[in-house]
């Protein structure tokens, strides 16, 4: 067979793909996927639902989310095939729990990138008023898939350079805010003390919401076929990323409170209006910043979120052709376009607020299901390459996260519940058709 022939080939599996993807770069892909569309709209949410005391629900939320992170770090060190979540449960359970965690998880992602997506465009139209027609928007949200297909098309690592990129233009207008803020914050404004929670419930719902804005680590983490050194670039990236992230709410939420006021809670885009408050031209700065933010987040979701589609398409669960890499740039085209073009579509129709129902429900059981496969894998005593991560307290990192996870889950409303158990139920019926399509057709190790 002639070389230019064999080049031409689709290539197939894992040891298709190119380990570019180093410690800066995940860490880098890691904020970039959780500092999205959620940061400019939480604060104004969070004073709405506890008033002054909507610090202490980033920090409870951090709580919860350092204990998942480590189990991811624990996880992704010792099942590092590409899938993320779905590998960690597939090597952990079995492949029917992996395949309903990869599924749930992929819901969760296409419905959160349709939401920053339709929450992008409406950032865009308060900068360019004529983009509020419904036609200049479709119009825009497409144009924006097809721009970030191409970037992702054509390499790895040109999507992670250009994640990192995009990550580091929209920190630095956030970060400022945070630090410089902090100087003419009225601190009467703002309350860690307990007893100025409202309720219990509010406290639950204010968790729901930031749970939502710090999700993001999973869908970074998906491509792990293509981390460099897996075992020791997951668990500082992760780390690093997750503090890096917390601080950083937590700054602009005091910063917001404290400059704001009352006016916080009616905003509808406290950041902007914060900045707006310091200097003139801020508000209009943090419009633009909003627009990169989201525009970052979408990219890194379809870097991450296609690879899903990938492993799926690898193991058996979808057509073997989404298990398939370009022969030119090793990236999985086929997963690109379906999750760029399902997400397109939901945007296009949809809006923020119930995509992003749709998702913030999804993503905590994927959490609570990897807490449990982390505890699963360092128990058995799993180890593909390296040297393993190891979670501090053994089992206890594991029983918190989960924990927290399903008690935050509790908190959800009826139909948030119905939505979620409908969204699982569906994914065990197509689970079940695909095993018939498949069978006879034993999926390869992930």
């Amino acid at each position: 067979m002639s070389t230019s022939a064999s080049t031409s080939r689709p290539l197939e599996g894992d040891a298709a793909l190119v380990r570019a993807i180093g410690v800066f770069a995940l860490a880098a892909a890691v904020i970039n996927s959780t500092v999205g569309g959620g940061i400019f709209r939480m604060p104004g949410a969070l004073a709405a639902q506890v008033g002054a005391a909507a610090p202490l629900s980033l920090i409870v939320g951090a709580l919860a989310i350092i204990p998942i992170a480590l189990c991811f770090a624990a996880a992704g060190s010792r099942a590092q095939a590409t899938g993320g979540p779905y590998t960690y449960l597939s090597v952990a359970f079995g492949p029917f729990v992996g395949f309903v965690a990869g599924a749930v998880m992929w819901i969760s992602h296409v419905a959160s990138s349709a939401a920053v997506a339709a929450s992008f465009a409406d950032q865009v139209a308060k900068l360019a008023p004529a983009m509020g027609d419904a036609g200049a928007r479709a119009a825009l949200i497409i144009g924006t898939y097809i721009v970030l297909f191409l970037l992702n098309a054509f390499g790895v690592r040109l999507g992670a350079r250009a994640v990192a990129t995009l990550a580091s233009i929209k920190l630095a207008p956030l970060a400022l805010l945070a630090i410089i803020g902090l100087a003419f914050v009225d601190w009467s404004a703002v309350s860690f003390n307990p007893g100025d929670v409202p309720s219990i419930s509010a406290l639950g719902g204010s968790l729901v919401l930031v749970m939502f804005a710090y999700s993001g680590l999973e869908t970074a983490l998906v491509p792990s076929g293509e981390f460099h050194d897996p075992a020791r670039t997951v668990p500082r990236a992760t780390m690093v990323a997750i503090l890096m992230v917390v601080a950083l709410y937590l700054g602009l939420q005091i910063v917001g409170q404290g400059v704001l006021g009352p006016a916080l809670a009616t905003s509808p885009v406290p950041i902007a209006d914060t900045a707006g408050k310091l200097f003139a031209a801020g508000r209009t700065l943090l419009l633009a910043t909003a627009c990169v933010s989201m525009a970052g987040f979408l990219l890194g979701n379809l870097l991450g979120s296609s690879r899903l589609l990938f492993a799926l398409g690898r193991d058996g669960y979808l057509p073997s052709i989404y298990g398939r890499v370009s022969a030119a740039h090793r990236v999985p085209l086929l997963g690109l376009a379906t999750h760029a073009g399902i997400a397109c579509l939901l945007a296009v129709l949809g809006n923020f607020d119930g995509l992003a129902a749709v998702s913030g429900g999804a993503i905590c059981v994927v959490y609570a299901l990897v807490a449990l496969a982390a505890w699963r894998l360092q128990h058995t005593g799993v180890s593909e390459r390296g040297t393993p991560f190891l979670m501090p307290g053994g089992a206890l990192m594991p029983v918190i996260g989960a924990g927290i996870m399903f008690a935050i889950l509790f908190t959800l409303k009826p139909d948030e519940w119905r939505a979620i158990l409908i969204s699982l139920g569906a994914m065990i019926v197509v689970y079940g058709v695909l095993h018939l399509m498949r069978r006879g057709h034993a999926p390869a190790a992930p």
